[in-house]
């Protein structure tokens, strides 16, 4: 079964930076596209940013929101996808989901938590 394991959430005040990181299980050449997904207190989860495979050249998107201060890169040889995360604001805290949208099925992370806070 492919898991994907986040790490790299904590707590940091506002302006500081963070990175994320997601390991696969397996070849992260099995996706289609990878991304970061995030849910905050009782909101819907939103998509921040995706990076796609291969065959899609490493393509990236961002959120509006974080545009200009985030960063997704992927890694083949580790089978990781990271997330930099800079000049935070209160209002990026949430837990980060990893997503590996494969051919078949979607695959998700269990979450790490970011908090920004003074």
């Amino acid at each position: 079964q492919l898991q994907l394991v986040e790490s790299g959430g904590g707590l940091v005040q506002p302006g500081g930076s963070l990175r994320l990181s997601c390991a696969s299980s397996e070849t992260i050449f099995t996706f289609k596209s990878m991304g970061w997904y995030r849910q905050a207190p009782g909101k819907q989860r939103e998509l921040v940013a995706t990076i796609t495979g291969i065959t899609g050249g490493g393509s990236t998107n961002y959120a509006d929101s974080v545009k200009g201060r985030f960063t997704i890169s992927r890694d083949y040889a580790k089978n990781t996808v990271s997330l930099y995360l800079n000049s935070l604001k209160p209002e990026d805290t949430g837990v980060y989901y990893c997503n590996g949208r494969g051919w078949v099925q979607d695959y998700w992370g269990q979450g790490t938590q970011v908090t920004v806070s003074s």
